[in-house]
């Protein structure tokens, strides 16, 4: 399958302010693109392109006082395969780690390890190591917060979202992954696009996702909290110790975000021709 993704965001800045964004597909799935991105600003302004620590793709530039939009779209070919699952997949003792993993077992803005060991423990000290473990952890995620839109907060950790029962995408994210810490299993947090490919069609506007990622067996393994089961055509963004180190908007003053458009759709290589014999 091909998938068209994007983004259209139109800010306003009263005066000129420092911005990053990032909105581009990590390089991990680069043979994938049909294309390169396409990245517009207008009015346009100079952008610097930089790769941060964890290696997701930042572009940097001065927003002028006023109205601008960010545009960018790009295409990529997907399998068209559900997330893969591996059932024996083992965890790790941590002295088995690879060093770049053991930063994900630690305690971060929102996903409090240290608050929340012995509440996971508790409830999966007995449950068997692995992928079964992990799952449990997001089965019981996904039964104990309720999602709504309308409960979005930006400042919402895992401790809070467990009490408070509720919450968004990346609360369901956070969550999960202080409780697999808890456990000694890395988790880390991923930002990215996925469309309503292969499950029943939504009214709900098109948004950026958030789901988790688990080292087990040697390897990074896809799970999601929040719909809590595999889906097909996930593009990832950028990945993180949390939501702290993924903004899709990073401003150096203030800025108000206007309108806000996230593209995730299919698309056939046919239309895609069509498109370009119009133009």
């Amino acid at each position: 399958m091909l998938i068209r993704y994007g983004y259209d965001f139109t800010l306003y800045c009263a005066r000129e302010t420092p911005v990053v964004t990032m909105v581009s597909a990590r390089t991990e799935r680069a043979g994938d693109m049909l294309c390169p991105e396409v990245h517009t600003r207008f009015p346009d302004v100079e952008e610097e392109i930089y790769t941060d620590s964890f290696g997701n793709i930042c572009r940097r530039f001065n927003a002028p006082s006023g109205v601008i939009r960010l545009h960018g779209v790009g295409y990529m070919r997907d399998s068209g395969l559900l997330d893969p699952v591996t059932p024996d997949a083992p965890e790790h003792d941590v002295s088995d780690l690879p060093d770049e993993a053991l930063m994900y077992l630690l305690s971060s803005r929102y996903c409090e390890v240290d608050r929340m060991s012995q509440l996971a423990w508790d409830l999966f000290g007995n449950t068997a190591p692995g992928w079964g473990r992990v799952q449990a952890i997001c089965d019981y995620v996904h039964g104990h917060i309720r999602f709504n839109y309308q409960d979005a907060r930006n400042t919402r950790s895992a401790f809070d979202a467990w009490q408070e029962g509720r919450g968004v995408c990346r609360d369901f994210a956070h969550l999960a992954i202080t409780l697999c810490r808890c456990m000694n299993i890395p988790a880390r947090y991923v930002n990215g696009q996925l469309g309503d490919f292969g499950i029943p069609y939504t009214a709900d506007p098109m948004d950026y996702a958030a789901w988790m990622e688990v080292y087990l067996g040697g390897a990074w393994h896809t799970f999601d909290p929040r719909n809590n089961k595999r889906r097909i055509g996930r593009i990832v963004i950028a990945y993180g110790r949390d939501a702290v180190d993924v903004p899709m908007i990073t401003s150096f003053g203030p800025h108000l975000l206007q309108s806000f458009t996230v593209i995730t759709d299919e698309v056939s290589e046919a239309d895609l021709a069509q498109q370009d014999a119009a133009q």
